[in-house]
């Protein structure tokens, strides 16, 4: 089962201010315990939505619009992929995960189940996504 751990925008994330010090230690020792357990698939912050752009599809077509975007609350700063045998261990892995903002600022971090290919077994087209993840390999 992989799980994806979104750490939510701010103000300052999206002013492109960088985690201190300590924070980024904070964060690498818990990368790295998720590392030594063997669930760790990928980690990463995002840049400011101001070196960005969304499309938007519509009946008549796309639109390119370029960063940055005002509600922050909508938007992701970084993101942790991990993959665990249950629900279970997922919740314990992100409740030691560090607050992305620093001990005692209020911050929010969301956990969300990927879709997994037997999920989509019976659907056409799905074939293609399995050849595609056995090139990955």
């Amino acid at each position: 089962m992989r799980f994806m751990i979104i750490v939510k925008a701010t103000a300052e994330s999206e002013q492109g201010c960088m985690p201190t010090a300590p924070l980024m230690a904070e964060m690498a020792r818990y990368h790295e315990e998720l590392a030594h357990a063997g669930v760790l698939l990928d980690g990463s912050g995002l840049k400011p939505t101001s070196q960005g752009w969304r499309v938007r599809y519509t009946a008549s077509g796309r639109t390119v619009t370029d960063g940055p975007f005002a509600e922050t609350k909508e938007l992701i700063a970084g993101y942790t992929l991990i993959q665990v045998r249950s629900r279970d261990e997922a919740l314990e892995w992100t409740r030691r995960f560090p607050n992305p903002r620093g001990d005692g600022l209020e911050a929010e971090i969301e956990v969300r189940q990927l879709f997994e290919m037997e999920d989509f077994a019976g659907i056409d087209g799905v074939e293609q996504f399995r050849d595609l993840e056995a090139m990955r390999g």
